[in-house]
């Protein structure tokens, strides 16, 4: 495969847990599931990173993120544990004429070094079991230059909707948060978003966080003050 990184599936965590949309990938090869165009939220966030900046972008899936965040001249490194998301996003990324690292693996055992810019993930992470949470983000954190930025969007318990006989280990409100106590926060919401990937319309409670590494000398806020787009 034509991708810049590229490890074997029985190399992959066994942390993670049930995700059907690695066999929705293999099972649409010619349909992106999530579309081409970027998230909303990607689009919001790179004015946040710096000209020529690297992006992390946990579970990209398809691919759509990346190489939106590609397009803008950062340096991409996309990460999931499907090798037919990855396909997919490697197409897209030819397609739109820029270069992304492709990672196939678990986020929790990332082979990645250096600082980044941006740490970003959009409906990811729940699907990380709750013991492994405080690892990954420990990971997350040391990986992150002064005034770096993380943004995530998660799942809450507040409405619980399993999807295609997924295992997702809900956020409780509030928790997402607390990961990130002594940083900045720059934008903290909680709300819903629909959904219909299954035939049936339906929506997924969320928390949305955009939150700053402090540079040193800087003073942090108590976290979460609701700054809302």
């Amino acid at each position: 495969m034509p991708w810049r990184f590229w490890i074997p599936d029985r190399m992959l965590s066994l942390g993670t847990m049930r995700n059907p949309w690695a066999r929705e990938y293999a099972l649409t090869p010619g349909r992106y599931i999530w579309g081409k165009a970027p998230s909303g939220f990607a689009r919001e966030l790179s004015a946040l990173v710096p000209r020529g900046g690297r992006v992390l972008d946990l579970g990209c899936g398809e691919g759509r993120d990346s190489v939106y965040f590609a397009s803008r001249g950062f340096a991409v490194t996309g990460v999931d544990a499907s090798a037919a998301g990855l396909d997919k996003a490697d197409r897209l990324a030819a397609e739109q004429r820029v270069s992304v690292r492709w990672i196939c693996r678990s986020m929790l055992d990332l082979p990645v070094i250096g600082k980044f810019d941006l740490v970003y993930s959009c409906g990811s992470i729940h699907h990380v079991p709750k013991k492994d949470r405080c690892r990954l983000f420990r990971r997350l954190r040391t990986l992150t230059r002064p005034g770096g930025v993380h943004a995530h969007i998660v799942f809450t318990d507040v409405t619980v909707y399993a999807e295609k006989g997924e295992e997702i280990d809900y956020f409780v409100p509030g928790e997402l948060g607390k990961f990130y106590s002594d940083w900045l926060a720059l934008r903290y919401e909680e709300g819903a978003i629909p959904c219909s990937q299954d035939g049936s319309s339906h929506s997924h409670s969320i928390e949305r966080i955009v939150t700053k590494r402090a540079r040193p000398g800087a003073t942090s806020t108590d976290f979460p003050p609701r700054i809302l787009a």
